[in-house]
């Protein structure tokens, strides 16, 4: 249903005069709602709450024409916006009423206008970015000095981001485990309020000039200062009413709500969608808690469960970074900011000219970012592939300047999901699998085989034959000649080799988080960067801030895949651990006395558990541990390494399984455990926990150690035992290790 639908029409005067007030009648209410983001009338508290008992209601939005000519923001993403204002000053008409369109400066604007229209009341939804939450608190204490009563509400965010933060004991999570964790806790979001109508408004009324097209009018492209000669016509219209009819045809997807799961890339979802919805919730067109709520009735209905947490996967995504960025005001930047890597990313600037404008010379990421400077948009896994590319994959540019452009050109891009996407694909925070890196031939020819998407967005290689049209310099040159496109002239080499470039980078960010491993702090989950001329610069790192751990509660940390530095050689674990203290009675009587109890791992407990746990990558890691180990269910991760699992569910009766799967190698240990490098099993409760992490068990013990990313295993005795053999009664697990050994 359109918003035009569900405003019903009456006549009313829009220049009803004031009345004089006798002795005794209230204050008159004199209502300015101030629009930013919310650009609608659907799921709007602020407003609606300055419409109770309103005499005169006002809606302002505010443009800074020296900001618009001079801000890094893009010709689509701007009339994205004037479009999103034309449509909301049309709904508004029908409630006889108008959008007043400002130039000029909040902060300078809004007093003028409050004393002309004589203001007793500002509205406005609450902002959940820093440089917002700034702004907002300078205009209200401005306000309550000229006695203007100021009222704000949360409804950009399903949650208010405040709570959720205090919930966690003062700190944004910074894992996004942790958040679903944290949220899963509170109170469900409210409900979306229904759309304002006439009968809302009750007796209020818009005093309307009659220059107000002139002095308040929505502005156009040119006004603005923007050339729109050739401008193609938009993909994207703005507004409340195409969103809410968008969202209509989204629903209607029952089958897609049906068997939702992980999204999936396709030649066709490379394309813009008449479903596409994120343009409409970065600007407010649409409500993010209608769409949430929306949504789960559908699922409801259809399934007769309640919906999987994948369903709002999207929706979460974005309240975590808007969560994780609030009270951050340098999450937009590298330096200064306390959760971001500080790595030594180099200056190219021709080199990111030629990204930014889809000349690198590997026709997959040109087409994307053509399309993203025609059309507004794209895919969300294709965004992955851009800035794979231009950060730790091949140019090694800083994220930084991959979220200027962004920001420039992506309608959806807005300042907290747009830096820590970033960040997060840049592995500069919130991600440190750094070994993933996508190919930008490869996948490109997974997800468009036959070329139509690269045909489509780069014409000179329309008749590249297929079997070149990922990788045009391999084509021969008589081809090239009969098709008329000559690489290097008609369309440029690559800019790089792939294949060298991000094997040098990978290097490259493996250096960096050695280095942090190696300046890490007894107890620490990642250490505090230290000063390192060209490497790094003083800054916390991601995974400090999500964990403070009491030192004197664990006795060491592993976080990435290097060694960290002892008195005697010990083999690393590659997944993020936190490791219990010796102190658990039950575990403590069964160490051998004469080794060192140094690593227990437990990964991916009940999220129903009492435990406090953190996250670190796609791993749950225990915090505080203050039960028995006999009580901590654990359960298996599923992500992509199959990650690990420790049985303790039943200590005493059941036997001890850790399982862990690495990159890089494919190895089966027996019918139950596949493709698993670590294999560590007891029949019996009673092992111990040698220097360099291997559990070993009097009787039928079964031990298996990889030493990191190399093929060969560690050799080193330990006691009686060596790493990488078998003393196992299982003859096939003997020969596997024969096998292996040799």
């Amino acid at each position: 249903m359109s918003v035009a639908e569900t405003l019903p029409l009456r006549a009313r005067s829009p220049t009803a005069q004031k009345s004089s007030q006798p002795a005794g009648v209230p204050k008159e209410k004199h209502t300015v709602h101030w629009f930013r983001k919310g650009l609608r009338l659907h799921d709007n508290p602020a407003l609606r709450e300055g419409l109770v008992d309103a005499t005169t209601f006002r809606c302002v939005f505010i443009i800074d024409p020296w900001f618009a000519s001079s801000s890094n923001v893009g010709i689509n993403k701007w009339r994205f916006l004037l479009q999103c204002l034309e449509d909301l000053d049309k709904n508004l008409r029908k409630l006889n009423s108008r959008l007043f369109v400002v130039r000029g400066q909040p902060a300078d604007a809004l007093p003028k206008l409050f004393r002309e229209w004589g203001t007793t009341a500002l509205t406005f939804e609450e902002d959940p970015e820093p440089y917002g939450r700034v702004r907002d608190h300078n205009i209200m204490t401005k306000c309550r000095e000229v006695g203007i009563q100021v009222t704000s509400r949360v409804s950009h965010t399903l949650y208010k981001l405040d709570d959720i933060i205090e919930k966690n004991g003062g700190k944004a999570p910074l894992t996004y485990h942790q958040f679903q964790a944290l949220i899963a806790s509170m109170p469900p979001p409210p409900s979306a309020e229904p759309t304002i109508s006439l009968e809302t408004l009750n007796r209020a009324v818009t005093p309307i000039s009659d220059n107000h097209d002139e002095r308040f009018g929505v502005p156009t492209l040119e006004e603005l200062g923007f050339d729109t000669e050739g401008l193609k016509p938009p993909i994207w219209i703005g507004g409340e009413n195409e969103a809410l009819l968008r969202l209509e045809r989204h629903l209607e997807r029952k089958a897609w709500v049906a068997s939702f799961g992980r999204p999936k890339m396709t030649p066709e979802s490379l394309l813009s969608s008449q479903t596409g919805l994120s343009p409409y919730l970065r600007f407010g067109c649409l409500s993010t808690r209608l769409f949430y709520y929306q949504l789960s009735e559908l699922y409801k209905r259809i399934k007769q469960e309640r919906p999987p947490l994948s369903l709002h996967g999207q929706i979460l995504w974005r309240e975590f970074f808007y969560c994780a960025a609030t009270r951050n005001p340098n999450f937009d930047r590298m330096e200064g900011n306390p959760i971001c890597v500080q790595i030594p990313w180099e200056k190219n600037q021709e080199a990111l000219k030629k990204w930014a404008n889809g000349q690198t010379g590997f026709p997959w990421i040109d087409a994307i970012m053509i399309q993203l400077r025609n059309d507004g948009w794209i895919h969300h896994l294709a965004r992955h592939a851009v800035a794979c590319f231009l950060t730790r994959g091949d140019l090694w540019i800083s994220w930084e300047e991959g979220m200027k452009v962004f920001d420039e050109l992506l309608l959806d891009a807005d300042w907290s999901v747009n830096a820590g996407m970033w960040m997060w694909l840049s592995c500069s925070s919130f991600f440190q699998q750094f070994f993933h890196c996508y190919c930008p031939v490869r996948f490109g020819r997974k997800t468009d085989p036959n070329g139509d998407f690269i045909r489509k967005y780069i014409p000179v290689l329309k008749n590249m034959p297929t079997r070149y049209i990922h990788e045009p310099w391999v084509c021969p040159e008589e081809i090239q000649k009969s098709i008329r496109c000559i690489i290097g002239k008609d369309y440029p080499m690559p800019i790089v080799d792939h294949t060298k470039a991000s094997e040098i980078n990978l290097e490259r960010i493996k250096q960096v988080y050695a280095q942090l491993a190696k300046f890490k702090p007894q107890g620490a989950l990642i250490p505090q960067m230290l000063q390192r001329p060209n490497v790094l610069q003083s800054s916390p790192s991601p995974t400090s801030i999500i964990a403070n751990i009491n030192q004197s509660n664990y006795l060491c940390s592993q976080s990435s895949d290097v060694p960290t530095p002892t008195n005697q050689t010990t083999n690393q674990f590659k997944e993020d651990a936190v490791f219990l203290k010796p102190t658990v009675n039950n575990i403590k009587s069964n160490v051998d006395k004469q080794q060192q109890f140094k690593q227990v791992v437990i990964v991916q407990e009940d999220k129903h558990s009492e435990n406090q746990r953190h996250s670190v990558g796609n791993k749950y890691i225990v915090n505080e541990i203050n039960k028995n180990i006999n009580d901590i269910p654990v359960k298996q991760n599923n992500y992509d390494f199959k990650a690990l699992t420790l049985n303790l569910n039943k200590f005493s009766n059941e036997p001890l399984t850790f399982l862990n799967q690495t990159p890089n190698k494919n190895e089966s240990f027996g019918q139950d455990v596949n493709n698993v490098i670590d294999v560590y099993s007891t029949s019996k409760p009673k092992f111990y926990f040698t220097d360099n992490g291997v559990i070993t068990h009097n009787e039928n013990a079964q031990t298996f150690k990889r030493d990191s990313y190399s093929d060969n295993y560690n050799k080193e005795s330990t006691g009686s035992n060596r790493v990488g053999e078998v003393h196992s009664n299982n003859p096939q697990t003997d020969k596997i290790s024969s096998e292996k050994k040799n």
